[in-house]
């Protein structure tokens, strides 16, 4: 249905115009409202609105609504793709996890962006590089970078320094930092040591790579091959289920979802918390919160002395919806939300990273946010999961995989295999 906010002399000048030229000026009018999927709480649409309005004051006219819902990538996922495979033009642009512009394009859902943006390489050009393989597919711009993301190790400064600790550089240095500050901390017998992700969730996926990428392996090679390593990826398995074993990791680690991790590192009752840069803001501004100042980011322990240190990447891409019927004003909006001014304000604002590598040295942000001087050298090498227009399958088959090897439903063995068996056929 077409809405029209018209004036009494507007009405007069319609009916002088005959029904035809009545029906252009609706279509005109309906083509400066665009709708906006934001997301969850999680990505602030409450901060979005807000850049939506300076949108909207530099181009009169134009009016923003915004749809919000689902509190995981998974169901806003589902979400979109039913919206989208319906080729519904209620949305005009969307949110979408970085592992997923391959995914949707191979659908043909996505509006190719070069003709109104310009070329990849020079519009993402000041971008951190990852944003050059997940939103560019054959030379097309398919998604804009809205906000970037990562895990870190977050831990609590404070025991750390009262035990005179210092950070930790490789799980078994975790483990025994853990077990001194219990062994000191006996008055809280609900302290844990270190909060994973291991329910079927996408933070699982990441619980499964971050062995393996610190051993130098990986899931898929540069095009997308399977290519995982099955010893590793026991041994990454293995790794998780002895920090079980010692106490460190709860035994419950197969039901913990994100929010889990945020709530009970919030509440002061863990050490060491895996964790994506949103849970940041939730820590120190919280109410709620009985951490406040006493929290701070480490690089991920290594496996060992001769590995690495390697986290997930992750993040929101703004995109255009190709059954948009206002597509050219849409990608101008997805632009807008890609800019440095709008990156350090939802980084100012909402602990959000950006999505410029200079952002994470300049010092009036960096005055602002101390903690991004840190959390940029994460991010900026931080790993993408598997980039594959089967994503969601990939991610199905690893996260439901893992949670059952660490709930020992299966061996780290078996489960490898049961994996590897799955995706052989989905990553070719």
């Amino acid at each position: 249905m077409i809405r029209l906010n018209l004036t009494q002399r507007s009405l007069k000048t319609i009916c002088a115009m005959g029904v035809a030229a009545a029906f252009t000026l609706a279509q005109t009018a309906e083509a400066q409202t665009i709708r906006v999927f934001s997301g969850g709480q999680s990505q602030r649409p409450d901060l979005m609105r807000k850049m939506f309005d300076t949108f909207e004051k530099a181009n009169p006219g134009v009016r923003i609504e915004i749809e919000t819902g689902g509190q995981t990538a998974e169901l806003q996922r589902e979400y979109l793709g039913k919206v989208l495979n319906a080729k519904d033009a209620a949305l005009d642009v969307f949110m979408i996890d970085i592992t997923n512009p391959r995914l949707y394009q191979s659908k043909g859902w996505l509006e190719p962006l070069n003709q109104y943006l310009g070329r990849p390489e020079v519009v993402l050009g000041d971008h951190l590089p990852v944003y050059r393989t997940t939103n560019v597919v054959n030379g097309e711009l398919y998604a804009m970078p809205g906000f970037a993301d990562a895990m870190f190790v977050y831990y609590r400064k404070d025991l750390l320094a009262k035990y005179n600790l210092r950070e930790p550089r490789t799980w078994d240095q975790l483990s025994n930092v853990v077990k001194k500050i219990k062994a000191g901390e006996k008055n809280n017998p609900t302290l844990q040591g270190l909060s994973i992700q291991g329910a079927p969730i996408e933070g699982t996926v990441c619980t499964f790579l971050l062995p393996v990428w610190s051993k130098g392996g990986d899931i898929a090679d540069a095009n997308g091959k399977f290519k995982l390593d099955a010893a590793m990826a026991q041994t990454g398995i293995e790794q998780w289920l002895k920090l079980i074993d010692e106490g460190i990791v709860s035994s419950k680690a197969s039901e913990i979802k994100t929010i889990d991790t945020v709530n009970d590192f919030k509440a002061g009752n863990v050490i060491f918390a895996i964790n994506w840069g949103f849970a940041w803001d939730r820590f120190q501004a919280d109410a709620d919160s009985k951490v406040k100042g006493q929290v701070d980011v480490m690089p991920m322990p290594r496996v060992g002395e001769a590995s690495k240190s390697a986290t997930c990447i992750g993040g929101w891409q703004w995109a255009v919806s190709a059954f948009s019927r206002n597509k050219a004003l849409a990608a101008k909006l997805v632009k807008h939300m890609s800019t440095p001014e709008v990156a350090k304000f939802l980084a100012v604002e909402g602990s959000l990273l950006p999505v410029f590598a200079s952002t994470y040295t300049d010092p009036a942000y960096l005055a602002k946010v101390p903690w991004a001087s840190g959390a940029g050298v994460i991010a900026t090498f931080a790993r993408n999961r598997p980039v594959s227009a089967r994503y969601g399958e990939v991610s199905d088959v690893i996260r439901t995989a893992t949670s059952n090897m660490l709930a020992r439903k299966v061996s780290p063995q078996q489960g490898v295999a049961e994996l590897s068996a799955k995706l052989k056929p989905i990553l070719q």
